[in-house]
């Protein structure tokens, strides 16, 4: 019997002890298993969201593409063409002026003379011809400097209605059509010069105007001044349809931007006789006559028109 006051410790059979060691031998196994087993599968998926994740990083760092500039046309001009249709049907910004200026060194002088097979560039950032050459956008900032004595520019009076010219002559001159004794008229049968000859303008480059522009809604007839051979009967690029006369006494006479002809080349012709109906073909923005008086049939060799007229007899 045991003594008193003290408790026994109960002793454990062989296969409680059995039980107790596998459970705890088992939990500890288990335990490491179970880590190893998580560890690799994180590992596993690790590889495949770092690609992921460089696509994101990617996608917001790479850096926007640039627009693409677009490039000048070349165009080739063909019989018929002039600076403003092609301007018109091409819509140039700035019209046949720009197109003009971003062309000039093939052009010339004269926009009107333009032959068929000439190469224009269309859409060139050019800028005044006379301070700048034109260059497309893709080129050096710097354009090389244009010479500087700039070629002859058109009469301002050939590219607007006479009726608004920035010189024109606010007493306008009027006068009868009707023949002399010697055969010689006004160009329109009610003359009303709107714009005088050698008027001046900030847009004239020549420094003055080579011709007279008399008011004349459109279809309304237009005459010879006097006797004579049409030498040019047609389309002239910013004149226009345009009729062309050599005199008697050697000098000529242009009538132009008409909307229809009544002559051809070859053709003779007496003072008051209708050679065609005024309009506003080529660079004009209104209907009007523009009339010039020249010593030779082409730009350049202008003279006085009005006093051509008064030496024949002709009021104006």
């Amino acid at each position: 019997m045991p003594a008193k006051g003290k408790h026994r410790r109960p002793k454990s059979g062989p296969i409680s002890r059995g039980v107790l060691a596998a459970g705890t031998g088992g939990a500890a196994l288990a335990l490491p298993l179970i880590g190893a087993t998580a560890a690799n599968a994180a590992d596993q998926a690790a590889p495949a969201a770092k690609p992921a994740a460089a696509s994101v990083a990617a996608a917001h760092t790479a850096p926007a593409a640039a627009p693409a500039k677009v490039a000048p046309k070349t165009y080739s001009v063909v019989s018929g063409d002039y600076l403003s249709k092609i301007a018109a049907e091409h819509k140039i910004k700035g019209g046949w002026e720009k197109l003009y200026q971003d062309n000039r060194s093939t052009v010339g002088g004269d926009p009107s003379l333009i032959h068929p097979g000439m190469k224009l560039t269309l859409g060139a950032k050019g800028s005044a011809p006379a301070e700048k050459s034109a260059a497309p956008e893709a080129a050096p900032k710097k354009a090389a400097p244009a010479p500087k004595a700039a070629p002859k520019q058109a009469p301002k009076g050939d590219t607007i209605s006479a009726d608004d010219s920035e010189g024109s002559d606010k007493s306008a001159q009027t006068g009868s059509s009707e023949a002399t004794g010697s055969g010689w008229s006004a160009p329109l049968a009610n003359p009303n010069v709107t714009t005088q000859y050698r008027a001046s303008g900030a847009s004239w480059s020549s420094g003055y105007h080579t011709g007279s522009d008399f008011r004349a809604a459109s279809g309304t007839p237009v005459l010879a001044i006097g006797p004579g051979t049409v030498v040019s009967a047609g389309n002239s690029g910013s004149y226009g349809n345009e009729v062309v006369i050599k005199h008697e006494d050697g000098m000529y006479s242009q009538y132009a931007h008409q909307s229809s002809l009544n002559v051809s080349v070859g053709q003779t012709v007496t003072g008051g006789q209708q050679i065609g109906l005024s309009g506003s073909t080529g660079n004009s923005t209104g209907p009007h006559l523009h009339f010039e008086v020249r010593t030779g049939p082409s730009y350049g060799s202008d003279v006085d028109p009005i006093a051509y007229l008064r030496q024949h007899g002709v009021s104006v």
